[in-house]
C-alpha cells in the first residue's frame, strides 16, 4: 500500500517541526524537562568511523579527508533523524494508545509513557536542528508508520511494544555507550529505563490477548518486511559512503559489505529479534517467520541483488 505523510496521522510525520506561537512554545518549554543543553548543530562526530565500521572500508580509508567528513556527517545525521522520527511516532502511538486502554490503570500508564515520547523528542532535538531534517523517511521508518496507523491492538503490541521497542532498547544502549559526546550519551542512557517501561508493559498486556487468525496473519507480514531491511545489512552505512564518494557499482557495494562482514553484522541482530518474539503465544508466527528464512542473514551478493 503506498501512503503519503498526509496518511500518517498518529506517528505526526506530517506536522510542521516548530510551533509558530512564541507564546505556546514557552508553555511547552516550561513543562518539559529542564535541558542541560542548548540547541546544537552537528558540528563533530558523535560516533566515530569505527562505530561504523568504516575502519574496515577500503574505499573509505582510500577517501579524501573531505569525503570522509562527508560520509561521517550524513552517518551521524542518519542515526539522530531517525531516533527524531521514532520518538515523534511514539508520542502519537502513546495517544493512541491511551485512547484503546480497556481499565483506568492503562489509560494512566499510556499518558505517562506519552509524557516519556515528548521528552525523549525534545532531547533528541537538541543535536538535530530543524533545517537539517528531511522529509524522505529510510524504508524503516515508512514500516514504522504505517504500523502505528494499524488499529488492531494484538498487533500493535506485539510488532511495536514487544519487538521494536525491545529492538530499542538493544540499539539505543549501543548509541549512549559508544557516543563521543558525552551529553548526548546521558540522553540516549536516560531513554533506557522508560523504553524498558514501555516494552514489558507491552509484553504484559500482550500475553492476556488472543490472537486472531488476522492478527496473526498481519503480524507475520509485517514482521517479515521488518526482518528482511536486516538480512540486507548495513545500507546506511552504503547510502554514508554513497554521499560522499557519488554512485557506487554494484561490485563496490558488494565489496564494501563483504568488509563490513554484513552476514554477522545481520546474524546477531536476527538472533536477537528471534529471542524477542519467543513465547507460547507467538510459536506459530515464529515458525512462520522460520519457514520464510527470516531470520537467515544474506551474503553481500544477495543484499545488493534484494535491495
Amino acid at each position: 500500500m503506498n501512503h503519503t505523510l498526509s496518511d500518517y496521522q498518529v506517528t505526526g510525520l506530517n506536522l510542521p517541526y516548530t510551533i509558530p506561537n512564541e507564546r505556546l512554545r514557552r508553555v511547552l518549554m516550561a513543562a518539559l524537562p529542564s535541558q542541560k543543553n542548548g540547541k546544537l548543530s552537528l558540528s563533530s562526530h558523535y560516533w566515530n568511523a569505527d562505530f561504523f565500521n568504516l575502519d574496515r572500508v577500503k574505499i573509505f580509508q582510500d577517501a579524501r579527508d573531505e569525503e570522509k567528513l562527508v560520509i561521517l556527517q550524513f552517518a551521524n545525521h542518519s542515526l539522530l533523524e531517525e531516533a527524531y522520527y521514532i520518538e515523534n511516532a511514539g508520542v502519537g502511538y502513546m495517544a493512541k494508545m491511551v485512547m484503546l486502554a480497556e481499565t483506568v490503570e492503562e489509560r494512566m500508564l499510556y499518558g505517562l509513557f506519552a509524557a516519556d515520547e515528548a521528552t525523549h523528542l525534545s532531547q533528541i532535538s537538541c543535536f538535530l536542528p530543524e533545517n537539517e531534517l528531511r522529509r524522505d523517511r529510510n524504508p524503516f521508518l515508512s514500516l514504522l508508520a504505517e504500523v502505528v496507523e494499524i488499529r488492531d491492538k494484538t498487533v500493535l503490541l506485539f510488532v511495536l511494544q514487544v519487538v521494536l521497542e525491545g529492538w530499542g532498547l538493544s540499539h539505543y544502549r549501543r548509541l549512549a555507550k559508544e557516543c563521543r559526546h558525552p551529553a548526548l550519551a546521558e540522553v540516549f542512557s536516560g531513554f533506557l529505563d522508560a523504553e524498558a517501561r514501555h516494552h514489558a508493559t507491552g509484553s504484559l498486556l500482550f500475553e492476556e490477548m488472543p490472537i486472531s487468525q488476522a492478527s496473526q496473519t498481519l503480524i507475520i507480514e509485517l514482521l517479515a518486511r521488518f526482518l528482511m531491511m536486516v538480512q540486507v545489512g548495513p545500507q546506511n552505512v552504503l547510502a554514508a559512503i554513497a554521499q560522499g564518494k557519488g554512485h557506487l557499482s554494484r561490485s563496490q557495494k558488494i565489496q564494501i559489505l563483504e568488509e563490513l562482514d554484513t552476514q554477522s553484522h545481520s546474524g546477531k541482530r536476527l538472533k536477537l529479534l528471534r529471542s524477542l518474539m519467543g513465547g507460547k503465544s507467538t510459536d506459530a508466527i515464529v515458525q512462520a517467520l522460520e519457514d520464510r528464512g527470516a531470520f537467515v542473514p544474506l551474503s553481500a551478493h544477495h543484499c545488493v541483488n534484494s535491495i
